[in-house]
């Protein structure tokens, strides 16, 4: 075999993340599939299983039946340890399982890590990783206790340690599945709609997990030096916090009137914040009105930041797309943030990633609707959520059909790879030369 077909045959660190995601998708579906996985001791059918395994890999949150009680502890306990997975990632649950075990790390292993957290170079990733592990576990167990006094008035020691630690991991990978079922099926957090500290650690823990794990490390490094952080963790934030702020003042005055003050501003501020991938409700979002709607399912689509537990297109490509439209409109040959030029193939990478995720959406969107006979805006409600791995419903996912359910399947495995992992995996075979091709304007405007 020539040198030229042994690179070719070589597996990508795209193509790694790709096999290892599926892998664990189907491992799960196996575990659920199990009798003692259901309360009623028959087990899930492959087709709920697949679903289920799914949602919680990807993070979503979506689901066909009630976590609480639908699932038994087993089966809980597995849709946890999917949760746990595919928040931090297999990759860096691989890396570190081979670190902490004194295994060397090979370069395919750390250039494989560099491209699931989306660090900008190999080096110190081992480091890093190690860095990820230790910061996840302290930051999951504190929000556990922290949730603990609510849960255990509510639940009791046992439960209430169960419902703790699960609503904290789920919490923190940006999940959105729940066990408050048991109170009211598929309720999520609406029972908690007044509770400040349900409330406030939900939220921290939504946010910490979806700024990233490079913006952990820029803190960590330079911690209130906000000039000293990375282009990148400045972005971020900047984008982080107006997409907080100005969308809880929309809700705040347009979309819960009837509430008291107090509820009104938790309410307000906790739904801006689960929005963006988290997929947990303390509100009934079917009482929205259809802009409250529509702003919700932008937010989804959008989601939350790179190398981070959260899904969606990501803040970065839609702040470097609003910049490089404010440099047309000021007619600047270059797009720039925070005084540093955007590279024209970062600029081609968010506007690639914006397309495919608008098409993908509002496609998938369009099938359902037409298979289902629901209308479009409510099934583009549920593709926004699928596909910027959120959660959230109007309430018809238990009630779609196998063909919708794929669909949705499709979406949330799209949005939580990402698609341009998904792209370099399918091509990273095709040869690419120097050669271009003559230059000829076209009018876009």
């Amino acid at each position: 075999m020539s040198p030229k077909n042994k690179k070719h045959n070589h597996i990508t660190s795209f193509q790694i993340i790709i096999l290892g995601f599926l892998s664990v998708i189907l491992l799960g579906s196996l575990f659920l599939m199990l009798p003692f996985a259901t309360q009623d001791g028959k087990g899930a059918t492959f087709s709920d299983a697949l679903f289920t395994s799914t949602s919680a890999v990807c993070v979503t949150g979506l689901v066909l039946h009630d976590t609480a009680t639908y699932w038994s502890i087993f089966g809980q306990g597995v849709i946890l340890i999917l949760i746990q997975i595919g928040g931090m990632g297999i990759v860096t649950i691989a890396v570190a399982i081979s670190a902490l075990s004194g295994h060397k790390i090979g370069l395919m292993q750390r250039s494989t890590m560099q491209e699931a957290v989306s660090a900008h170079h190999v080096g110190g990733i081992v480091r890093l990783t190690k860095f990820i592990l230790k910061t996840t576990l302290i930051i999951e167990l504190t929000g556990a206790v922290l949730l603990l006094p609510s849960f255990i008035y509510d639940f009791g020691i046992a439960r209430g340690l169960w419902y703790s630690l699960f609503h904290s991991v789920s919490a923190f990978c940006n999940a959105g599945f729940d066990l408050i079922g048991v109170k009211e099926p598929c309720s999520s957090l609406t029972t908690y709609s007044s509770n400040p500290l349900i409330n406030i650690v939900i939220m921290a823990l939504i946010i910490i997990g979806g700024i990233g794990f490079l913006t952990w490390d820029d803190i960590k490094t330079n911690k209130i030096h906000f000039r000293k952080y990375r282009m990148q963790s400045k972005v971020i934030f900047i984008v982080t916090g107006l997409l907080i702020v100005i969308p809880a003042v929309y809700f705040f005055f347009f979309e819960y009137q009837m509430l008291g003050f107090k509820e009104r501003v938790l309410c307000s501020i906790f739904q801006t914040v689960t929005t963006r991938t988290a997929g947990f409700n303390t509100t009934d979002l079917s009482a929205f009105t259809e802009t409250g709607k529509m702003l919700v399912i932008m937010l989804m689509l959008i989601g939350g930041a790179p190398g981070s537990t959260a899904g969606g297109m990501k803040t970065t490509p839609i702040a470097v797309l609003v910049s490089t439209a404010f440099s047309v409109f000021r007619k600047k040959n270059n797009t720039h943030l925070f005084k540093r030029r955007v590279l024209d193939d970062i600029v081609k990478s968010a506007a690639t990633i914006f397309l495919m995720y608008v098409f993908m959406f509002v496609f998938g969107a369009m099938i359902i609707s037409r298979i289902e006979n629901i209308p479009i805006l409510t099934t583009m409600f549920e593709t926004a959520s699928a596909i910027g791995t959120v959660g959230l419903s109007l309430g018809i996912t238990s009630q779609l059909g196998i063909a919708s359910q794929i669909i949705l399947i499709v979406l949330m495995f799209f949005g939580r790879v990402g698609g341009l992992t998904l792209i370099f995996a399918t091509v990273s075979g095709v040869d690419v030369n120097g050669s271009m091709y003559p230059q000829e304007k076209i009018t876009v405007g």
